[in-house]
Formats: C-alpha cells, structure tokens, sequence
C-alpha cells in the first residue's frame, strides 16, 4: 500500500520506533474492518501515516498533526486522510496548547465523527513499540515519557476523557457487529 511506504520513507530510519508505532497503529486498524466498510482503508491510511508530522525532513511548526497534514496534501494525499491526520487524537486540544488552535481548524475540517473515534481507538491502544495497550496505560505513559507539566502531558491529560469515550464507542461497535469472520 502506498501509505506504508511513505510512512516508511520518512520514519523508519530517522525515528524507528515511530515507525514501529505507526506499523501498530495501522494494524490496529485493520481489525476495524468489519465496523468500517469501505472507509477500513482509508482507516488504514491515516493510520500508517498518522506521525510522519515526526520526520525530521518535514517538521516545520513542530506540532506534528499540522505538519504532517500539510505535507500529505503538499503530496496530493486523499483529503479525508489528510483531516484525520491532523486531528488524529484529540490534535484540537494540544493544538490550543500550542497556540496553534484557530491555523489547524481553519486549514483542516473535521472528518466524520466514526472515523475520528476509530483513528484515537487505534493510536492510544498501541504502544510506541507498536504492541497492544489500553487507553489509561497509554496516557499513563505519555505523561511519564513527557513530564506532567509539558505540552504534551498537559494536553494528553486534558484529552483522556475523550480518548477514554472514543475507545468505548469503538469497542461497542466491535461488539455490536459480533465476532470477525
């Protein structure tokens, strides 16, 4: 899939384990098939490309939802992927922290609410290895990567409740559709 090399090229040999997470991320992903229809690839997409906002070779603000999103539509990236990379997990919230709210709302709309819930799903259930989690332990080590009074440990902290109820939606809809076949 075009994605996962583009993913590739710009994370696995400046930030490898980025790259392993984004890997888990989109795998993740995949497992959301079933809810998803014919959005799971488009999932799958954003999920795989999720953090290359990372990659040294396009950081530019330094919030890597914006400059992610801004490179994939540098790149003629399909829209719809485009917005949930700039908003993948609660981006909105961190983006007021950085004072960069009102350029990534204007710049980017938000994508369909089910699909918003399903990308903070399989972001905040991976570990930066790319191993399953659960949401708590996730924040639990973002904050500890981070610091608690950094941008990031603040923002992730105001963002829980919304990661905790968007993983919850996801995890109905598995249960409501049944077991995969």
């Amino acid at each position: 899939m075009w994605a996962y090399d583009l993913a590739e090229s710009l994370l696995s040999t400046d930030l490898p384990r980025r790259w392993a997470h984004s890997k888990g991320v989109a795998g993740r992903a995949r497992t959301l098939a079933g809810i998803l229809g014919p959005d799971s690839e488009l999932l799958e997409s954003a999920a795989v490309l999720h953090d290359v906002g990372y990659s040294p070779r396009i950081v530019d603000t330094g919030f890597h939802p914006l400059d992610g999103a801004r490179f994939l539509r540098s790149e003629d990236v399909d829209e719809r992927v485009v917005r949930l990379v700039a908003h993948h997990s609660c981006a909105l919230l961190e983006a007021e922290e950085r004072g960069l709210r009102r350029e990534l709302e204007a710049e980017f709309p938000l994508e369909e609410p089910h699909l918003v819930d399903a990308l903070i799903y399989c972001d905040m259930t991976t570990t930066p290895d790319g191993t399953p989690t659960t949401t708590p332990d996730r924040v639990a080590e973002i904050v500890g990567r981070y610091g608690p009074d950094s941008i990031v440990g603040r923002f992730i902290r105001r963002a829980e409740p919304e990661i905790d109820a968007a993983a919850r939606r996801v995890e109905g809809r598995l249960l409501e559709s049944g077991p995969a076949s």
